[in-house]
């Protein structure tokens, strides 16, 4: 018995050493918004391809909408390998290192071409910044340009002294103030009942915030002044992505580097899509005239200097950088 036992046992090493032993890795992935959310559905797409590309030996499992952690730990939970690999709001790190928040300084980049200069004079930086924390960036993707909603015509930048402004960060409050106007803090949960009750009159985010808030219900116009275009980046534990054999490794690449040029065309659509919404429920839609751009311009630049002298050394190439191209 012992014998038939040694024989069975040397026959399954055999075996085993006559085929490739395939491991399968399973990496779960949290998210902070909805299904439905374009960004979301560019990250599902691209877990799909990896899947494929793999053949199935490195598969994502996406949990969205904050389901498996919140947002705000989801870089943490990244860095700790509690997962291996997640997506966050790059400027909510702007109080650890200003390269972070680079993409939201207003007015410094105000079109999608302008965003991705400013994203290839940043990336590098940005990745050197992450790796410290052990993470390895694989792409990032913009939300849609950012404009000014308002109750009334907005000329020039004196039409917005003393409205009250909203603000949700230091930089819109900092923008507010530039602006002569009075920043009030609303989150966005609030924003219908702040405008409809008089505590804010105007404000400044995204044409899909303003659907989804309905703001046609409570305000008249929306300048299209593309102030800034904030990113969401998808990052990777670096002990987790050198544990892959290098042919995963490399179609993980690539299929990140798909989702990113997948993923800011999916935001220009979006930003279409939803700046159309606005205008088909009534809203005035329109550019800023040159007087406000101007000043909007003046604001940017006060904003940009403010944000070198603490972004240093590093700041001061990323936006040479940036000038140059």
């Amino acid at each position: 018995m012992n014998r038939m036992i040694r024989w069975a046992t040397a026959g399954a090493l055999t075996l085993g050493l006559s085929f490739p032993a395939f491991s399968q890795t399973k990496w779960d992935m949290p998210t902070p918004y909805g299904e439905t959310n374009f960004h979301t559905q560019n990250i599902i797409k691209f877990a799909e391809d990896v899947k494929a590309a793999t053949n199935g030996e490195l598969t994502i499992a996406v949990h969205s909408g904050g389901s498996l952690i919140k947002h705000p730990e989801i870089k943490n939970a990244v860095r700790s390998g509690q997962v291996a690999i997640g997506e966050f709001l790059l400027s909510t790190l702007a109080n650890e290192n200003p390269v972070f928040g680079i993409d939201s300084v207003p007015f410094l980049a105000n079109s999608y071409d302008a965003a991705a200069k400013l994203w290839n004079a940043s990336r590098e930086r940005t990745e050197d910044a992450l790796a410290k924390q052990g993470l390895t960036i694989l792409f990032a993707v913009p939300w849609p340009p950012q404009g000014v909603y308002a109750k009334k015509e907005l000329n020039t930048i004196q039409d917005l002294k003393g409205v009250k402004f909203r603000a949700y960060n230091a930089a819109t409050e900092r923008l507010a103030q530039l602006a002569g106007a009075v920043p009030t803090q609303i989150e966005v949960p609030d924003i219908p009942q702040g405008f409809a009750t008089g505590r804010v009159d105007a404000m400044i985010t995204s044409p899909s915030t303003g659907v989804n808030s309905k703001v046609w219900d409570f305000l008249s116009h929306y300048y299209d002044t593309q102030a800034w275009l904030p990113k969401n980046i998808v990052v990777v534990n670096k002990d987790a992505f050198a544990s892959l054999d290098g042919a995963t490794r490399n179609a993980l690449l690539d299929a990140a580097k798909a989702a990113e040029t997948r993923g800011w065309e999916a935001s220009k659509q979006e930003t279409a899509t939803q700046t159309k919404t606005l205008a088909d429920n009534g809203l005035n839609v329109a550019k800023p005239s040159e007087a406000l751009a101007a000043s909007m311009r003046e604001i940017g630049e006060t904003m940009t200097q403010e944000w070198l002298k603490n972004a240093g050394a590093d700041g001061e190439a990323v936006i040479d950088g940036y000038k140059a191209m």
